[in-house]
């Protein structure tokens, strides 16, 4: 008898909570739940932060500062992590972000707020692209669709009782300390990251020399595209108020943007190649549909019909629902990713047509709910399947600038779309009804959005 040789034993298949990858997957997880529980938490106490500030001009514009700030990091930190590994600025990015939350909570002014969520959204942009280059380095590419499937899996918790959670505080002690609350969890999280971070992250080829990894053209395009996309923004909203300085700004800011983007996306990007170029527009796409609406939900049923703000935020935790099970769902279904991405966009399309019957006379406001889990579940569907597609698509040595791309454009579309959305708000009014209207508006335009990523999205090909 002779012993079994090693060709003869089963093979068993890598897990992400196998003894190899256990330690890296928990570090992922714990900033991942850490990053949502601000993210839903912030969404519900909006309408009281900008009641006590005198800032509900300046609503939109709160969510877009932290997204703006954060597409100028994304391309720092891809830049760092492509040349220096992910690690570095993971934590400063952490960093950052505490800094940022302890200045929200602490702010007296709208100005002053604004610059807390800006700070924000540098840290939450830095440690963002290192987790996916994270997530590239360490993770074979068969496990990587299971590693993304998780970290949108880390935001269930988040969902289901951030939302809860922050307005029970919000009521009881003040919106501040939804703020201040988050900053002790980054301890522990920081602790059980250091494993983590300590391991290889070479992907063992050399840094790339081509366009996208020069680290002053890049930090430029991305002061370009940030700056330009705070103008224009900026310029939209005072378009009401100041109609030729408004106009003078948004053209400005406009020219700035697709500048910056020029150079920040792959080759062939601004015109929808196929491949690599559409898979990152595609994230720009879902985000500005989604979160065009996701963010204003709250200020609808809280100004329209009167929701408190934990019975607000339980709309937006049914999001987070559907968004786990279309996650799951793409790390499972062996269908070609743009058929994927597709049947993600049209749900969230779907979800944003039926959401807009929430202010109508006569229908209840808790239509929102069972909406946003359809959204949700277009939502997890999609966007996983994009990051999984670009890492495939990429190669190795340019995985940080196309995740910072992916980044980029999902940052700029959530931002522009919010943006926007504020500025229509403030042009038809601040009354519940005139909100009603503004929110049916809002509906509209984000559909067309979702709908026009349902028909881009054979062009990943």
């Amino acid at each position: 008898m002779t012993a079994p040789k090693a060709l003869d034993a089963p093979h068993v298949p890598p897990r992400i909570l196998g003894p190899a990858y256990r330690t890296a997957t928990i570090g992922i997880l714990l900033v991942v739940t850490l990053v949502a529980f601000e993210g839903m938490s912030v969404g519900v106490v909006m309408p009281g932060v900008a009641h006590d500030l005198d800032a509900l001009d300046l609503y939109g514009l709160s969510f877009s500062a932290f997204l703006i700030a954060s597409l100028f990091a994304n391309v720092v930190a891809g830049l760092w992590a492509d040349r220096r590994g992910y690690p570095a600025p993971f934590v400063a990015g952490l960093v950052l972000f505490v800094l940022g939350m302890g200045l929200a909570g602490a702010a007296q002014s709208a100005v002053m707020f604004l610059g807390a969520r800006a700070v924000q959204g540098l840290g939450a942009g830095a440690s963002f692209v290192a987790l996916l280059v994270m997530i590239a380095r360490v993770y074979p590419a068969e496990m990587r669709p299971k590693a993304i499937a998780a970290v949108s899996a880390a935001w269930v918790v988040p969902s289901m009782v951030g939302p809860a959670v922050a307005g029970f505080v919000a009521e009881q002690w003040g919106w501040r300390y939804v703020f201040y609350g988050i900053i002790p969890l980054v301890v522990p999280a920081l602790v059980m990251l250091v494993p983590a971070l300590r391991r290889p992250s070479s992907s063992g080829e050399a840094p790339s020399d081509g366009p996208r990894s020069r680290p002053l053209a890049m930090t430029l395009a991305a002061a370009a595209t940030s700056g330009g996309g705070g103008a224009l923004l900026h310029g939209v909203d005072r378009l009401h108020v100041d109609p030729v300085p408004g106009a003078v700004e948004t053209l400005a800011g406009l020219g700035f943007l697709i500048y910056g983007l020029y150079r920040l996306l792959p080759p062939g990007g601004l015109r929808f190649a196929r491949g690599l170029p559409t898979t990152v527009l595609m994230r720009g796409f879902f985000s500005a549909a989604f979160f065009g609406v996701n963010s204003f939900i709250p200020l609808a049923l809280q100004e329209v019909k009167s929701f408190d703000p934990k019975e607000a935020g339980i709309a937006l935790t049914a999001g987070a629902l559907g968004w786990s099970a279309g996650s799951w769902l793409q790390s499972r279904w062996a269908v070609e990713p743009y058929r994927r991405i597709r049947l993600g966009a049209a749900g969230v399309t779907v979800a944003i047509l039926i959401s807009l019957l929430s202010v109508l006379p006569g229908m209840t406001g808790w239509v929102a709910a069972p909406a946003w889990i359809v959204a949700g579940f277009g939502m997890g569907l999609g966007m996983a399947t994009i990051s999984v597609t670009a890492l495939k698509q990429s190669p190795a040595n340019e995985q940080g600038a196309n995740s910072a791309a992916l980044s980029v454009t999902d940052m700029l579309g959530a931002a522009v779309a919010i943006g926007a959305a504020g500025a229509l708000v403030n042009v038809i009014g601040h009354a519940p009804a005139e909100i009603a209207t503004g929110f049916v508006v809002i509906c509209l335009l984000m559909a067309a959005i979702g709908l026009s990523a349902t028909v881009l999205a054979g062009r990943i090909r």
